[in-house]
């Protein structure tokens, strides 16, 4: 048995990031192991703090006089799986944080809540008995006591809170009861459910051949030991769902568990229901609208094995399954999987070393796969499968292209063109559902012309130029500036400025333009409330509703067979974003807000609106031909060594002085550029974020590209010291975000 142990201490206000090691009593000794919570004293005096067990030694690094003990196993903490514990050493060096961020991060419950518990009273005797007793005390008139016995004659228990209510009862006479032996007190303890049970549709369970065949090669493939993942690409409406189904009931046959990752919260409600129809309460959902009560109840079922299929968003992928068996993660292109605090982890490479230490296969999905992972699938490193045909052979939605510059000129300056006015009108007056989709969710303020749509951009980075305050056009990941221009250099039109747009304004026109409709609007706004995504989708889903208009949360995974048109308000809003991904991410929208139109038995439609009708995301989003836009956008990639071609690590650095945030990023290049000397890794900055400052912090960043992933990670751990060292900028903060998913 092991005599010391490394223990990484619980500071989260503190700057340390390394093992403390202390030696075990002979008492704990046989008990303890990888991942439990300690009490351990620390520093001088009497100050005590919890820490985590990393490692179990018998070699000690110092003096043993010197080292501490253990206090004790920390009752209130939860334990940490040693597998948890790696996969977090993982993400640090990866992705960059400290080692307590990285464990905050696979802890997503760190204290144990209150349980919820509620008490029965459980008759003992037989019914003969009992009889007797009503008889006796009937004849001494003992009327509280007969009510409560006469209770449990009917039924052999009784809830306790009930009991005392209705039947109007002092605990002394149910203690009476108990010490009679008639009755005992029992506490239950319960689980707080996040599940509710809906009357949508459920998903159907028979698979098409197309289907069969990618879950029988997939199962075929984990026996076999071949752990790659498997890219399932499969058009809107193909079922990719009833491939994820049938591979688990498989891995829950084996007596192994499965998570299942999903983008939105928004998209758990009905995720959960075409789960829940298969799997029944052997699932659960986690995500950050469920109490810390509940939260702690799933992870609990999970860790006691009540729950074997955990669904929700990234933080899901934490969930201490003893037994993980496989790893789904639907609409893996989202971006919603990269972690935008420390460490800033992407769920999908973070589930393939998860999976890789479980001994489990991942499996993703996507009707828009990202470039990353379509580029891995082409070269071997994923297995691809391809479902090319919707589940009930009904055609893919037609899709029309609306050039916003001809409406302009035909006088229309309505959010509404002609032609989806038009549609909607028709599709209104058959009692059919309408979505307008309009993506709001932070790019606003790129420059462009509404007389010819040319878009200002950086002459150095290819992506757009923003317009800050005081008339100034900046590029945020060079640092070009410039002043805002009065005329279309295309053009000479005047009409050039930021392009900005809300759904509740368009929510409103709507409302005005057609006033006999019912309209919901879904955003952050309007779901910011418990369930408030769930009320919303069932309320359309069950025909409350004629128009629903929202944000992206609208147009992911969603399945409303009401729905015959698809109305995209302005595409421009994401393919102008300022970063490198801007197209990819507007041919994504724009595919995945298509597919919402017609998975029902009427055929569907979709209206793209833009200023740029002629950009390959729009025209190849409009065909649904994403093997095009692959081809470009990789070219596109190649020429600018972005990912997946090259990799891209981000340091954000930001402090409350301006002067001293400069100093500390200009030591920060002249550093690199020594580490970096003649090697092929480029060097980008630093320039200001894309806010440059927020809160009275000022942001800079500075960027790195390199064909090694590991090569970054080398770049950052020696950046990570050398920061230490630094004592006169240790005000500032330095973080690491490895292939940002947007521009800073």
């Amino acid at each position: 048995m092991a005599r010391y142990a490394n223990v990484i201490v619980d500071i989260s206000m503190e700057k340390l990031d390394r093992t403390f090691q202390y030696r075990i009593p002979e008492a704990l000794r046989k008990d303890l192991r990888v991942g439990m919570q300690v009490v351990v004293p620390f520093g001088k005096g009497t100050r005590t703090l919890t820490g985590y067990v990393v490692e179990l030694t018998d070699v000690c690094e110092f003096e043993p006089a010197r080292l501490k003990e253990i206090e004790a196993v920390s009752e209130k903490g939860i334990p940490l799986e040693g597998q948890l514990i790696a996969l977090a050493q993982w993400m640090r060096r990866n992705y960059g944080a400290t080692m307590n961020q990285a464990l905050k991060t696979v802890l997503p419950v760190r204290k144990k809540v209150r349980e919820k518990t509620r008490r029965k009273l459980v008759r003992v005797i037989s019914l003969k008995e009992a009889e007797s007793f009503l008889k006796l005390f009937e004849r001494k008139h003992q009327t509280a006591r007969l009510r409560l016995l006469a209770a449990l004659t009917d039924t052999p228990e009784v809830d306790y809170r009930l009991a005392s209510e209705q039947l109007h009862l002092t605990a002394s006479t149910i203690k009476k009861l108990e010490e009679m032996g008639i009755l005992r007190v029992e506490t239950v303890t319960l689980s707080r459910n996040p599940v509710r049970v809906s009357k949508m549709q459920a998903h159907p369970f028979d698979l098409t051949k197309a289907q069969q065949a990618a879950a029988e090669d997939i199962k075929r493939r984990r026996m076999a030991g071949d752990r790659r993942p498997a890219l399932i690409h499969g058009v809107t409406g193909s079922g990719k769902t009833a491939v994820y189904l049938e591979l688990i009931a498989d891995v829950l046959a084996e007596g192994r568990e499965a998570i299942v990752l999903i983008p939105e919260i928004a998209l758990t409600f009905q995720t959960a229901m075409r789960f829940y129809k298969r799997f029944g309460d052997q699932v659960s959902i986690l995500n950050s609208r469920l109490s810390a009560g509940e939260r702690y109840d799933q992870l609990e079922r999970a860790r006691r094995g009540e729950v074997r299929v955990m669904i929700g968003p990234r933080s899901a992928l934490f969930t201490p399954f003893q037994n993980l068996g496989i790893i789904v993660i639907d609409e893996e292109h989202e971006a919603s999987y990269k972690s935008e605090t420390a460490p800033r982890y992407h769920a999908r490479e973070t589930a393939i070393e998860r999976a890789r230490m479980a001994g489990a296969v991942v499996v993703l999905g996507s009707a828009t796969p990202s470039v990353e992972s379509y580029e891995k699938a082409q070269n071997g490193t994923y297995c691809l499968y391809k479902l090319e045909q919707r589940v009930f052979g009904q055609a893919l939605p037609s899709v029309e292209v609306v050039d916003l510059r001809q409406e302009l000129r035909m006088g229309n300056r309505s959010i509404l063109s002609g032609r989806l006015r038009e549609l909607m009108e028709d599709r209104l007056g058959k009692g059919q559902q309408i979505m307008l989709f309009l993506n709001r969710r932070g790019y606003a303020g790129f420059v462009s012309c509404r007389a010819c749509g040319h878009v200002l951009k950086c002459p150095h980075c290819d992506v757009s130029m923003s317009l800050h305050m005081g008339g100034r056009m900046v590029c945020h990941y060079c640092g070009y500036e410039e002043r805002e221009r009065k005329k279309c250099p295309s053009c000479g039109s005047p009409y050039i400025g930021a392009f900005r747009a809300g759904t509740q304004q368009a929510a409103e026109l709507v409302k005005r333009e057609f006033p006999g409709a019912r309209v919901l609007r879904m955003d952050m706004d309007t779901t910011k409330n418990k369930d408030g995504h769930e009320k919303i989708l069932e309320a359309f889903a069950e025909g409350q509703a004629d128009i629903l208009v929202g944000t992206q949360m609208i147009v992911k995974g969603h399945d409303f067979p009401a729905v015959t048109l698809v109305g995209i308000l302005a595409a421009d809003l994401s393919l102008y974003a300022g970063d490198y991904r801007a197209s990819e991410r507007t041919f994504q929208l724009l595919t995945q807000a298509a597919g919402r139109a017609g998975r029902g038995q009427e055929e569907g439609i979709a209206v793209i609106q833009t200023y740029s009708p002629d950009h390959y995301s729009i025209v190849t989003a409009a065909a649904q031909d994403y093997g095009s836009f692959f081809q470009q956008e990789l070219r596109y990639r190649r020429l600018m060594e972005y990912p997946p071609v090259a990799h891209l690590l981000a340091v954000c650095l930001s402090g409350r002085e301006k002067e001293q945030l400069e100093d500390g990023a200009g030591r920060v290049k002249t550093e690199l550029q020594k580490w970096i000397g003649s090697s092929s890794v480029q060097l980008i900055g630093p320039a200001d974020a894309y806010v440059a400052k927020v809160n009275d912090i000022y942001r800079k960043v500075v960027y790195l590209k390199a064909k090694e992933l590991e090569q970054l990670a080398e770049l950052k751990e020696q950046l990570e010291l050398f920061w230490q060292e630094q004592t006169e900028i240790q005000p500032l903060n330095i973080q690491f975000d490895m292939n940002p998913m947007s521009g800073y």
